[in-house]
């Protein structure tokens, strides 16, 4: 175990790590493990306000991952976030409460702009100093919802689009995150930062993006729960992008009704995101409504056995988690054979769809970045690589480059094959002929050791890639842990199905309660 000294912050309040006891330490932080709809209870009776709880958090984070652990999943704090918890009490004191967020602490990953004090680099030396000319879609709904944005997070640096041999959770201007269950794994990526900041309770909730994984793999690890939605439901203007089919933002939480109150406050048009428009009549500005323990009641799942022995102790936890199921009345269907084709042109797509992307962003939404272009990113990246690439490099960035417009063959090729493999001849084949209502299976095997020098090695399975190469939402709440990593259950299903995944997402959680707290450790014992 890392040992932590207690800390007094008014009223005798403790916000660190207690006195070891033996060989544990007792985490006494008085906000640990909160729900959003505790906080709400606290500030209604005027035991804690907006600017209490968001100094609770921002000393949390200079103990837990600043010092102590040196967790490195806060790449910087908003220099605003004691001004905006003022305004909110102030608010409140007016009686006005916009909502369940009202006054509550969001992180957001550094790939999702905000018009402040913070910078937007998607962790790259690049665009160190990099602004954006105004709110991400996200941002602005976080604030229309009350929130206090409290910071952005470490993240696998663009998103994970750099190299083929990365280590996740890694970005040359935040350094490498650590899995707080034990501090030698990988906390997954490329929402590294995200995800730690919500299972060590450096703030109550938090919001990730994806392209294929990059939400719920750390949320799986880190022992949170995860929402990939539909593309679509969630604006994505003014988050540098990776891919305009698969990419998007979505909640990070420790519990399933805290993240379904997030998802809700992030979803709505952009005028800025023409996909949205899709999710006209399907999208829902209060997903808790569809919580239920009963929840399993009546379904069928699929149960994939192509997404089964890989690991060993996380397939036993899958094992249980399916007899829970059945338990709670789940009727589980099993799946034979593979559930998607055309992945082998997945990467194809990003490659063209990354170059385009990120080029407009740097031309139409960042400010003071020394970079405007692709071109100009690898070459910064030569031109410091000692800096910005110690340990991998960049060829996935060398890729993209070398890549034509949108409007060249092979893009639309491969965009259509995948698309319509993951799709009409994949997810949707399979739930129709199995009369499905969704599909399950372990979202990732437990975490493997960092390694910088060779990077990640997975080895691990999980299904993240399917449900992305589809665009259909993706749901994975804590199973268990093997020797102390946590390992996650995933539900997932057809477009805008987040309803009835969400239904029993919740009855499966309220059910098993896996969702441990990290204890630091240095390692796997």
């Amino acid at each position: 175990m890392i040992p932590l000294s207690g800390c007094q912050q008014g009223e005798g309040k403790k916000t660190g790590r207690g006195d070891l006891e033996g060989e544990a330490a007792v985490d006494d932080f008085v906000l640990n493990e909160v729900t959003v709809e505790l906080l709400q209870q606290k500030m209604e009776r005027g035991s804690e306000t907006a600017r209490s709880i968001t100094e609770l958090y921002l000393q949390r984070i200079e103990e837990i991952d600043r010092a102590g652990p040196k967790l490195k999943s806060v790449i910087e704090v908003n220099p605003e976030a004691l001004q905006i918890a003022d305004e909110l009490d102030a608010e409140r004191a007016a009686g006005k409460v916009r909502g369940a967020l009202h006054g509550v602490p969001v992180m957001i990953k550094d790939n999702i702009g905000s018009a402040d004090q913070m910078q937007t680099t998607a962790g790259s030396l690049a665009l160190a100093g990099s602004k954006t000319k105004r709110d991400s879609q996200v941002v602005q709904k976080l604030r229309q919802a009350g929130a206090v944005i409290l910071g952005k997070t470490n993240l696998s640096e663009w998103a994970n689009f750099r190299s083929v041999s990365s280590s996740s959770g890694w970005s040359s201007r935040g350094g490498q995150t650590r899995n707080p269950y034990v501090l030698d794994r990988t906390p997954c990526g490329s929402s590294a930062g995200s995800a730690v900041a919500v299972a060590a309770n450096l703030c109550a909730l938090a919001v990730g993006t994806e392209t294929s994984g990059s939400l719920v793999c750390p949320s799986s690890v880190n022992g949170i729960v995860g929402i990939k939605p539909t593309v679509g439901l969630i604006g994505r203007s003014g988050i540098i992008p990776i891919s305009e089919t698969q990419d998007t933002a979505g909640p990070m939480a420790r519990t399933v009704r805290d993240a379904a109150i997030l998802l809700g406050a992030l979803t709505g048009g952009d005028e800025r995101d023409a996909r949205t428009l899709e999710s006209e009549g399907k999208s829902h500005d209060d997903y808790t409504k569809f919580l239920s323990e009963q929840g399993l009641k009546e379904v069928r799942l699929g149960v994939p056995t192509s997404l089964m022995g890989v690991n060993a102790e996380a397939d036993h936890l899958l094992v249980a988690a399916l007899d829970l199921l059945e338990q709670q009345g789940a009727e589980l269907v099993k799946v034979e054979g593979e559930l998607v084709a055309g992945a082998g042109e997945v990467l194809t797509v990003l490659l063209y769809e990354f170059k385009h992307g990120l080029n407009r962003y740097l031309q139409r939404d960042a400010t003071g970045a020394e970079v405007k272009s692709l071109t100009q990113v690898l070459a910064f990246n030569r031109e410091h690589v000692k800096r910005v690439m110690p340990f991998f490099k960049q060829e996935l960035l060398e890729l993209a480059e070398s890549k034509g417009d949108l409007q060249s063959e092979e893009y639309l090729q491969a965009r259509e094959k995948s698309l319509k493999g993951a799709r009409e001849e994949g997810l949707d084949r399979v739930m129709t002929e199995h009369k499905l209502d969704g599909l399950v299976a372990s979202t990732s095997g437990p975490a493997w050791a960092t390694d910088l020098l060779y990077g990640d090695r997975r080895g691990t399975g999980g299904c993240a890639a399917m449900p992305a190469q589809a665009g259909y939402p993706h749901i994975t709440v804590p199973m268990g842990s093997v020797h102390g990593l946590p390992v996650g259950l995933s539900f997932f299903g057809k477009a805008w199905s987040e309803p009835t995944l969400l239904k029993m997402a919740y009855a499966y959680e309220q059910a098993s309660k896996k969702r441990v707290a990290p204890e630091f450790k240095d390692e796997v014992m």
